[in-house]
């Protein structure tokens, strides 16, 4: 069993053999995991999270909670074939919102509180973080920078809403991984990985917290918060 892309090509790397099911992976046919989606062949199957068009969409989500959005910096890994395939989608979208994309890569650049810093020096800016490792394990500190310098936010999980971060649009992760429960009992009562399709996922969910609007000062579009599955005050 393995979760998020970099695990799945490690565990790849180690065996074309032992049944794999994964959850929260994305793009599982570019990454090179599966040949297909309805016949991934090999010894892997699973559940992915986010096709690369989720990259336009968190943009355009943010745009909707901060009209005035300008500008965007959108935290990514060079690491992962999916997060680039997200920010290619962020950059396509981004003229017809009026808004500015900047790349910053947290595989690469060790300096991301100096470059938000930087970056949050213009007025009208916002922060993208695409799901990664590196974006997970420092959500904290990523979080406690988009407030200090008072840059609306959003974020793939629910997670990073209900620690303080602005908003969240993303899959139902318990969901996701349920199913792949269902995939391991299947694979260990004798059924080949290869021939259980990938799953898209299936429940999507928007969380605000009005808290931190309050606390950055952002007012959100009173109608925004109705289309929300939680929000937080």
């Amino acid at each position: 069993m393995a979760v998020s892309n970099p695990t799945l090509a490690e565990l790849q790397r180690l065996t074309r053999t032992i049944p794999i099911v994964f959850a929260q992976v994305s793009d599982p046919v570019g990454g090179g995991f599966v040949a297909g989606i309805a016949r991934p062949g090999g010894n892997i199957t699973g559940f992915q999270n986010f096709e690369p068009t989720m990259g336009g969409k968190w943009l355009g989500v943010l745009k909707e909670a901060a009209p005035n959005l300008s500008r965007a910096a959108v935290l990514f890994g060079s690491d992962n074939a999916a997060n680039v395939a997200f920010l290619r989608a962020a950059e396509a979208v981004a003229p017809s919102l009026g808004v500015q994309v900047t790349a910053v890569d947290i595989h690469a650049d060790a300096q991301i509180e100096r470059v938000i810093a930087t970056f949050a020096g213009q007025p009208d800016g916002g922060l993208i973080a695409f799901p990664h490792p590196n974006t997970a394990a420092n959500r904290a500190s990523i979080i406690i920078l988009a407030a200090r310098h008072r840059l609306p936010a959003i974020y793939p999980f629910r997670y990073f809403a209900t620690e303080g971060g602005l908003m969240s649009y993303g899959i139902d992760q318990i969901d996701q991984w349920r199913g792949a429960a269902t995939y391991v009992d299947r694979i260990l009562r004798g059924e080949k990985p290869g021939d259980l399709p990938v799953q898209a996922p299936t429940k999507f969910e928007l969380v605000i917290n009005l808290k931190t609007a309050k606390a950055i000062g952002l007012h959100i579009p009173p109608a925004f918060p109705l289309r929300a599955d939680e929000v937080i005050e």
